[in-house]
């Protein structure tokens, strides 16, 4: 049976926030709609920028409870279902799989920096466990532990994994798994320094992970795109130029602070972040506002900069 393909835009959404700190889940539903609308290929939900180590595992399963309804399209809906151990992370794909979840994506368990073929074996347990599709994303930044191209492509002999999100700056290991595996969707992630976008959509990727999609979602759908000529090169490289300010903005801070203090401010379902984390101060997001006047994408897609107002509803 042939992988399960995913190309384009790959977007981590946030988590948004009632004022009670509860989950809101008709900004949810606005949310994904607004990326359903605009072009988005897959998103992420329960990733870094949805605050998922902020989450509870109630939470988390009600997350995917009652956002895995709100799927209408041909958008796939990935969840974030790393956990602190292996057998508590085949737990969380097993929900996600019974809910009718498009597959998971798996980092390696923050914190205890284990070795290479220790999270070698976890995700491959995991993927023994499950028949969901399944992503691995090389996180090092967040993780410590770092898996080379012969781990990757020794993980990718294994039929479930159909999702490669790389978030480290070689170029050689992604044209390795480029050359030996075309069938695993390759999906740069736009950290760190955005150092690996280019380089990847060039040797062939096919698409970005990515969290500025949750303010640009047509930009970054035309970014993404997998080059099949000079027309989607040239697109490519006008738009990324173009959206640099905002590409670097949305990384000026930890993840998701930056995006998520930014949609809140354009009258976005976001809310605040859960604690520890705090929204951006008056300045910096003075500067994110000027970005998205500047690029015109207020006028876009509507934006209203006063937050006690809020985007008009675009779920059907």
């Amino acid at each position: 049976m042939a992988k399960l393909r995913i190309e384009g835009s790959f977007v981590a959404v946030i988590t948004p926030f009632n004022r009670d700190g509860t989950v809101d889940y008709e900004g949810f539903r606005t949310n994904l709609a607004f990326q359903e609308e605009h072009g988005t290929a897959a998103v992420l939900i329960l990733g870094s920028t949805g605050e998922v180590s902020l989450l509870s595992r109630d939470e988390r399963h009600d997350v995917i409870r009652q956002t895995v309804k709100m799927r209408r399209s041909a958008m796939r809906f990935f969840y974030g279902c790393t956990a602190n151990n292996t057998a508590e992370t085949i737990a969380m794909v097993k929900f996600a799989r019974s809910e009718g979840a498009d597959g998971a994506i798996l980092a390696a368990p923050s914190y205890i920096a284990a070795s290479e073929s220790d999270i070698e074996r976890y995700f491959l347990e995991i993927a023994d466990a499950t028949d969901l599709p399944l992503g691995v994303y090389n996180n090092p930044p967040r993780v410590k532990t770092d898996l080379p191209a012969d781990a990757l492509l020794r993980l990718f002999k294994h039929p479930n994994f159909v999702v490669h999100k790389e978030s480290t700056t070689r170029v050689a290991q992604v044209a390795q798994i480029l050359a030996a595996r075309p069938d695993i969707s390759v999906m740069c992630c736009d950290s760190p320094n955005l150092g690996l976008v280019v380089p990847t959509m060039a040797l062939g990727g096919h698409g970005t992970a990515n969290m500025t999609g949750n303010l640009a979602p047509a930009e970054m759908a035309l970014m993404s795109r997998p080059w099949a000529g000079e027309g989607q090169a040239q697109a490519f490289r006008e738009t990324y130029l173009r959206l640099l300010p905002l590409l670097h903005f949305t990384y000026s801070a930890v993840n998701p602070v930056a995006v998520k203090s930014l949609m809140r401010a354009l009258g976005m379902p976001a809310g605040d972040l859960r604690r520890p984390l705090s929204g951006l101060d008056e300045r910096a997001l003075a500067a994110g506002l000027g970005i998205i006047a500047a690029l015109g994408l207020d006028e876009r897609y509507g934006y209203d900069r006063h937050p006690a107002k809020p985007l008009r509803k675009l779920a059907g």
